[in-house]
C-alpha cells in the first residue's frame, strides 16, 4: 500500500473533492468562456453591429461553415479538456492528448457534453499520467493511452450522461404546458441552473424549441444566474468577475459552489421570482431563436434574441411597434431584478452566517 501511495504521490495524481470538484471544474469553466463564451460574444458583436469579416464565414469543414466566432465556440470540447488537465497538473504529453478527448466527450456528450468533458478527462488524464515518462517510447505510449482511455470512456459514459441531461429537458417539457405562474417558477429555476451547472442549457433550449413565454422565463432564470451572481460576488471578484459572470457565464462559480453550496441560493431564489413576473406581469416573450432562451446575458444573447422577436414580430405585422413598456419589462427581467433580488437574498444568508466573504472568490 505504502508503494502505492510513493506512486500516486510521485505522478501528482491526488484522488480528492478539492482536485476534481473545485480544481478540475473551476479550470473547466475557463476552458468554456474561453472557447464557447467568447466565440458565442464574437458572433452577437458581429451581427448586431454589423462587422462584415465577424459575420462571415471564414473556413468550411464537412460542408458547415464557420465564422471567427464560430471557429472558437467549436473547440469548447478540447479548451475545457485541456483546462482540466491543467488543473490536474498534467505533463505536456497527457495535456496535449487531451485535445482530442475533449473533442470526443464534448461532442458525443450532446447536451451533458461538457459533463462528459469533465468526467472523461479527468479519467484519461490520470490514466496518462500513470504511464507518462515510464517507458522509452514515451512520446508514443502516453498520447495512445491518453487519447485511446478518452475515447473508450467517450463512447462509454458520454451518451449515458447526455441522456442524464436530457432529464432536464424532460422536466422544462412539463413545466411549459402548466399554467403560466407555474411554469415560469420551474422553466426559470431549471433552466437557470442548467445554466450554472456543466451542461449545455441553449442546447436544451434548442433541442425543445423553447421560444415565447417558455422562452421568456428560461431568460429570465439564466439572467437572474449570471448577473445575480455578477453582483453578489462583486466584494470578491470587482469589475472583472462583474464582467466575466455578467456577460460570460456563472458557471464559473461552480468550483465554489461544490465547496459552498450555499452561494447559490441567492440568484436561485431570484429566480424563482424573475421567472413568473416574466410569464404573467410583464408577458416577456423569447420569439428569436430558441438557443437564445438559454444563453442570458452571455455576449447578450438572450435580451438581444428577445428583441430580434420583437423586431420580427414588427415585419409580420403581428406587433406594431417596441413600446417603452417592452424595454422597461426587458431591463428590469433582465439586469435590474436579478441584480436587486439576490443583493437582498445574499444579505439574509450571509446575516445567518451560511455565506461569507471569500465565498466566492475566483480562480485568477
Amino acid at each position: 500500500m505504502s508503494k502505492v501511495k510513493d506512486f500516486m504521490k510521485r505522478k501528482d495524481i491526488e484522488i480528492s473533492l478539492k482536485r476534481y470538484g473545485i480544481d478540475a471544474l473551476g479550470a473547466m469553466a475557463q476552458g468554456l468562456f474561453c472557447s464557447l463564451l467568447i466565440g458565442t460574444i464574437i458572433n452577437t458583436v458581429g451581427t448586431q453591429f454589423n462587422i462584415s469579416f465577424l459575420k462571415a464565414p471564414v473556413a468550411t469543414i464537412a460542408g458547415t461553415e464557420y465564422t471567427v466566432g464560430g471557429l472558437a465556440s467549436a473547440m469548447s470540447g478540447p479548451a475545457m479538456a485541456v483546462a482540466i488537465g491543467y488543473a490536474l497538473k498534467c505533463p505536456p504529453l497527457v495535456l496535449f492528448s487531451l485535445v482530442s478527448v475533449g473533442f470526443a466527450s464534448n461532442a458525443l456528450g450532446g447536451t451533458g457534453g461538457p459533463l462528459a468533458v469533465l468526467f472523461v478527462a479527468i479519467l484519461s488524464a490520470e490514466l496518462g499520467k500513470v504511464v507518462s515518462k515510464e517507458t522509452k517510447i514515451d512520446i508514443l505510449v502516453t498520447p495512445l493511452v491518453t487519447i485511446g482511455s478518452g475515447i473508450f470512456f467517450s463512447w462509454l459514459i458520454a451518451p449515458l450522461l447526455g441522456e442524464a441531461a436530457d432529464t432536464l429537458g424532460v422536466a422544462i417539457k412539463w413545466a411549459t404546458v402548466q399554467q403560466p405562474l407555474v411554469m415560469g417558477v420551474v422553466v426559470s429555476v431549471i433552466v437557470g441552473m442548467a445554466l450554472t451547472l456543466p451542461i449545455s442549457s441553449a442546447a436544451i433550449c434548442a433541442a425543445l424549441s423553447l421560444t415565447g413565454l417558455a422562452g421568456g422565463a428560461a431568460v429570465a432564470g439564466c439572467c437572474a444566474q449570471m448577473v445575480g451572481f455578477a453582483v453578489i460576488s462583486f466584494r470578491d471578484n470587482r469589475f472583472g468577475g462583474l464582467v466575466s459572470q455578467g456577460i460570460g457565464t456563472s458557471m464559473l462559480q461552480m468550483g465554489n459552489i461544490v465547496k459552498n453550496p450555499r452561494i447559490w441560493i441567492a440568484p436561485t431564489l431570484a429566480s424563482a421570482i424573475t421567472g413568473p413576473l416574466a410569464t404573467c406581469v410583464f408577458k416577456l416573450e423569447m420569439n428569436g431563436p430558441a438557443i437564445s432562451s438559454g444563453m442570458g446575458t452571455c455576449g447578450l444573447v438572450g435580451p438581444i434574441g428577445v428583441y430580434t422577436g420583437w423586431s420580427s414580430a414588427i415585419d409580420a405585422g403581428t406587433k406594431t411597434a417596441i413600446t417603452a413598456f417592452d424595454w422597461v419589462s426587458l431591463l428590469l427581467i433582465s439586469i435590474v431584478l436579478p441584480a436587486v433580488l439576490s443583493l437582498i437574498f445574499h444579505l439574509i444568508v450571509k446575516k445567518l452566517g451560511w455565506v461569507k466573504d471569500g465565498d466566492m472568490k475566483l480562480a485568477a
